[in-house]
């Protein structure tokens, strides 16, 4: 079956596969799906060891490459790591330190700013020049508009540029900037999302963008399904982009206790939170949270200081949870969406591309039979 999107990519399936994870880009793209790496987590030297890891392994499938470079930070560009750590305020510091060591892991106020890498958000140029090195076939952006820099950069590699976006105004701006793809992001994803569910944001998107130009629009938020799949498809959609689906396979990136948790977890159990990154993005909820949100407790830094204390803190509860600390287990999280609550258990990335297709298939034969039949 030929779909628009996925001639444009060069997929089988227009099933977009988000990972932080080289291994579950590698497998939904080898199962027909199309991989996207998530950058933003990578130095530069480490997203070129990843992606040449990738063109090894993806059987010469296509995949892309997702390069977070916010329209809106509070530290200028070249700012250097220590500097930006330098802005972390003292009470923030005391604040994690004082949550950690309650919990029984040892940190101290220097250990949770101390990093030698600068934060991925400040280095999209660099990873850009990474990513343009390899055979990628789509580069995406998100948390504002798609730099000029890489839609040019784009045109000359004949790689695609993909916008994520969150609302209308935000759909509006990127088609004016020229991006050849849209990811209209419900309020149900998991990461950086904004407030309207993707039922109502992905028609409202097509239809605005109709007068300006014809782009491809990806429904994100919530999709965990083939039938799920189906049914944004069947309201316009050219395909569907996923990331919470990926996090509970075993080629994931994210820690046993995390998977034990996800299975767990219901659709009520995630957070739209800044206690992470500086801006909102959904989480699944924890004691982290709960920290963060009591009384007395100091209030978000923003991108990318924020990241610069709780990244690190995330680093030691992670560890400190797999040698069988219980409160640190306790305020283990990561970036979970709404559709966590259909997560039943712990598959290869192989095998959900597959469920995916069947599912799809299965939907859209009941569909078109039950036309048929009216």
């Amino acid at each position: 079956m030929a779909f628009r999107v996925t001639e444009l990519v060069g997929a089988e399936f227009p099933l977009f596969g988000f990972s932080h994870c080289r291994d579950v880009v590698a497998a939904v793209s080898r199962a027909g799906g199309f991989g996207v790496l998530g950058a933003s987590g990578h130095s530069p030297e480490a997203l070129e060891h990843e992606l040449a890891w990738i063109d090894a392994h993806v059987d010469g499938k296509p995949y892309g490459v997702d390069v977070l470079i916010p329209e809106h930070q509070a530290v200028a560009a070249g700012t250097s790591t220590a500097d930006i750590a330098a802005m972390v305020p003292l009470e923030h510091r005391a604040f994690v330190a004082g949550l950690l060591n309650d919990a029984g892991i040892g940190a101290d106020e220097d250990q949770l700013t101390r990093s030698n890498r600068t934060p991925g958000t400040m280095a999209g140029d660099a990873l850009m020049d990474v990513a343009f090195r390899h055979p990628i076939r789509l580069i995406a952006n998100a948390l504002g508009i798609a730099p000029a820099s890489m839609i040019e950069r784009g045109r000359r590699h004949g790689v695609p540029v993909a916008a994520l976006v969150g609302a209308k105004e935000h759909a509006l701006r990127q088609v004016n900037a020229g991006v050849d793809l849209l990811v209209a992001q419900g309020t149900e994803a998991g990461g950086h999302c904004g407030e309207v569910s993707t039922l109502v944001l992905v028609p409202e998107v097509i239809r605005a963008i109709r007068p300006i130009r014809d782009v491809p629009v990806l429904a994100a938020g919530g999709i965990m399904t083939g039938a799920q799949m189906a049914g944004m498809m069947a309201m316009g959609a050219a395909g569907v982009w996923t990331g919470s689906v990926w996090l509970a396979t075993s080629e994931s990136e994210t820690s046993e206790i995390f998977k034990e948790k996800l299975v767990a977890a219901s659709s009520r159990g995630t957070v739209r939170s800044a206690y992470r990154t500086g801006k909102p993005s959904r989480q699944l909820r924890s004691a982290w949270h709960d920290a963060w949100e009591a009384a007395g407790a100091p209030g978000s830094l923003p991108m990318p200081l924020m990241g610069m204390i709780s990244e690190p803190a995330m680093g030691l509860i992670e560890k400190a949870a797999a040698n069988g600390n219980p409160q640190a287990r306790e305020l283990v999280t990561y970036f979970v969406g709404q559709g966590v609550g259909l997560i039943e258990g712990v598959k290869s990335a192989t095998t959900v591309v597959q469920e995916f297709k069947e599912d799809f298939a299965a939907a859209a034969g009941d569909f078109f039979a039950a036309i048929e039949t009216t």
